[in-house]
């Protein structure tokens, strides 16, 4: 299982960069402990894979367009694919993460696939599913959820085994479902224009930017991308630029050894005066001290 400690995205579309996932095998399991997440929060992100966490301990929340989920110890979510969602979490919360492509559990276009795969997976009205242990039934399933993180590929049928268990979760969850799918789809082109705009700053945050910029990206006007940051965000394009570009400001002043005046003005926070005061009101701390801080961790 594998540790992670940041959401890292792909020079391309900017979805989420998920690592060790191939197209020969398109799942991982992975153990993230949020109290390595700046503020305890993993940014607003989305992925082609299914995201089934489980929260081992602490609180977690969900955030998506429609709303928000909260995961405490012993539930789990389904975040579907190519969802939109930003979590955070209280302190010394632990999640534990099966993702893959739905692809994983049967060849697309084969009668499985058709029948019970891509009717959930594809279905824009369903962001989220969640599991609680009171429920009888589901508590079952988050017993599978938490013995499949005991699977390892040293096993004989390892990877059979895996997906076997992972399409009997798969079938919970759409039974789960099913009253939603009923419900008629109401189209909105605001979650792929958000992304759109959000690959823009990310390409871009070191830069001198004005909405009218974001608003291009995604051949949109100032108002309808002040109107898509609000409904799927729930912010404004400028808080989520500066939320972006102190994200990134934390990782340089993890990983790189330049002066916090250049991560300043690399991460387009202006000059060190500004980009200490924009930090501290964010962080709870000076650019520095965030920098010692996480110097002892790691060390």
């Amino acid at each position: 299982m594998k540790d992670i400690r940041e959401v890292k995205f792909h020079a391309g579309s900017k979805e989420e960069l998920l690592p060790d996932f191939t197209q020969t095998f398109p799942y991982i399991a992975t153990r993230v402990e949020m109290d390595h997440y700046p503020g305890r929060t993993a940014p607003w992100h989305w992925h082609g894979a299914v995201e089934l966490s489980y929260t081992q301990q602490g609180c977690m929340e969900y955030h998506t367009p429609g709303g928000m989920e909260l995961v405490p110890a012993g539930t789990a979510v389904l975040v579907n694919a190519n969802v939109l969602h930003m979590t955070t979490a209280e302190p010394n919360t632990v999640q534990l993460l099966h993702i893959f492509d739905p692809a994983f559990l049967a060849l697309p276009g084969s009668r499985i696939s058709e029948r019970y795969i891509t009717p959930l997976a594809a279905a824009s009205q369903v962001e989220t599913l969640c599991l609680r242990p009171d429920d009888p039934v589901q508590n079952a399933v988050l017993k599978q959820i938490k013995a499949a993180f005991s699977l390892t590929g040293e096993e004989f049928g390892y990877e059979l085994t895996l997906r076997n268990t992972l399409s009997e979760i798969w079938l919970a969850f759409l039974k789960q479902a099913e009253p939603l799918l009923q419900r008629p789809v109401q189209r909105t082109k605001s979650s792929d224009k958000i992304k759109e705009m959000m690959a823009y700053i990310h390409e871009h945050y070191g830069e001198k930017l004005a909405v009218s910029d974001l608003a291009a990206a995604a051949f949109l006007s100032e108002r309808e991308c002040f109107r898509a940051f609000r409904e799927c965000l729930r912010t404004t394009p400028a808080e989520y630029l500066k939320s972006y570009r102190l994200q990134q400001a934390c990782r340089l002043l993890r990983e790189n050894r330049a002066s916090v005046t250049e991560i300043g003005q690399l991460c387009g926070l202006g000059s060190s005066s500004y980009f200490g005061k924009t930090f501290r009101d964010a962080m709870g701390c000076t650019p520095s001290e965030y920098r010692r801080k996480w110097q002892d961790i790691d060390n």
